[in-house]
């Protein structure tokens, strides 16, 4: 039978309140008894019953992180960000992945509020009254709730995110820039709102230059698999009828593709270059090295987890705060290179249903194409 705090106590010859005491508050133990406690748990092999802790004080030191996707390098960049203020903090990070799915998204926050985390990170997989009725219901029983790597407008809440529009908007200034004309925005679902607002800036983008339009072509996840079946449509493809330019709306969905039109013998840049989203350390790496978006991931988390642990503490007094980082673009081979510049298309652009974005349909592809699952 393991050790108990009564053991230890016995051992150092103080009460069981004094081991307490030296465990969750030693400044209030003089020296010389703290290091007779010590000395007794390390004699003893004593390791603390963390949860009878949290059944005693009603919360754990555990701190709950839902993420949309855990095979996507990019959050586990921001985990690592989080990890890090919640381990100087004495707290750890609970990790799991919606899998973009939202009803699993909706099981894990319950799961969470019962075990009494201090407060949970969330990159929700969309908006739905539903989910902010959840999290509004989880903050009024006391379990704070913030963000990550999306915008919050209420003001009872906080939120860690990146301008995704502004991150589309680099990404097709970037392509017309290198003199393409004939765009495509490839990923999805677009339910998911940072891929809706990196396409909407790409749009904008191309709706703004004369003779530029921006196909979209939509993936059911935002995986190597999605990039590769939209890989797969790009190259095949008539030459004079694909678009030249690729907007991915992350690195996986961009890696994938790049790979699949490699091997249709789709040169890169040359042919068609393409951008990514995130970079992560895979984008540098690739056997083209991808330009990409890049996104303060590890930061994203820090400060995420700075937030939520400001609010536990000074639940009372807290100031909810909305903090926006803004992206910037890396270019590297896949699309530093300089594409001939072309004629004004021939299709006419068809206007889309807000801010005057608009598409034009290039023979071979459709306005918005969604590729099946």
């Amino acid at each position: 039978m393991p050790p108990s705090i009564k053991d230890v106590a016995l051992r150092a010859g103080v009460s069981v309140g004094t081991v307490s005491n030296v465990m969750n508050k030693p400044e209030v133990v003089s020296a010389l008894t703290r290091d007779r406690v010590l000395a007794a748990i390390t004699d003893l092999g004593f390791v603390r019953n963390e949860s009878a802790r949290s059944l005693r004080v009603g919360k754990s030191r555990t701190v709950g992180l839902v993420v949309l996707d855990l095979g996507n390098p990019f959050f586990s960049d921001l985990a690592r960000g989080a990890e890090q203020i919640a381990d100087e903090r004495g707290s750890i990070v609970t990790l799991c992945s919606s899998g973009e799915d939202s009803e699993r998204e909706q099981r894990l926050l319950i799961q969470f509020e019962q075990q009494r985390v201090q407060g949970i990170l969330i990159s929700p997989v969309r908006d739905t009254s539903q989910l902010l009725e959840q999290i509004a219901q989880i903050v009024k029983r006391g379990t704070p709730v913030v963000l990550v790597d999306r915008a919050s407008t209420r003001l009872d809440r906080c939120s860690v995110a990146v301008d995704d529009v502004m991150g589309g908007r680099l990404a097709a200034e970037h392509l017309l820039e290198r003199g393409h004309r004939r765009m495509i925005f490839v990923g999805g679902p677009s339910t998911i709102q940072q891929v809706a607002d990196r396409q909407l800036g790409a749009l904008r983008v191309a709706a703004c230059q004369e003779g530029a339009a921006l196909e979209v072509l939509e993936t059911s996840a935002l995986t190597l698999a999605g990039g590769q079946d939209a890989g797969r449509a790009l190259a095949s493809t008539p030459a004079a009828l694909r678009p030249s330019g690729v907007i991915c709306a992350n690195d996986l969905i961009a890696l994938g593709l790049l790979q699949e039109v490699l091997r249709h013998g789709v040169r890169v840049p040359e042919d068609l270059s393409i951008v990514g989203y995130d970079d992560i350390a895979f984008a540098e790496a690739a056997v083209v090295p991808l330009s990409s978006v890049r996104q303060p991931r590890q930061q994203l988390g820090r400060e995420a987890a700075k937030l939520l642990l400001e609010e536990i503490d000074e639940a009372e007094t807290h100031n909810h705060r909305h903090v926006v980082f803004e992206p910037e673009l890396v270019v590297r081979e896949s699309s530093d290179y300089q594409h001939r510049q072309m004629a004004p298309l021939a299709a006419t652009p068809q206007p889309a249903q807000t801010d005057g974005e608009q598409t034009a349909k290039f023979p071979g592809f459709s306005g918005h194409t969604t590729l099946g699952h």
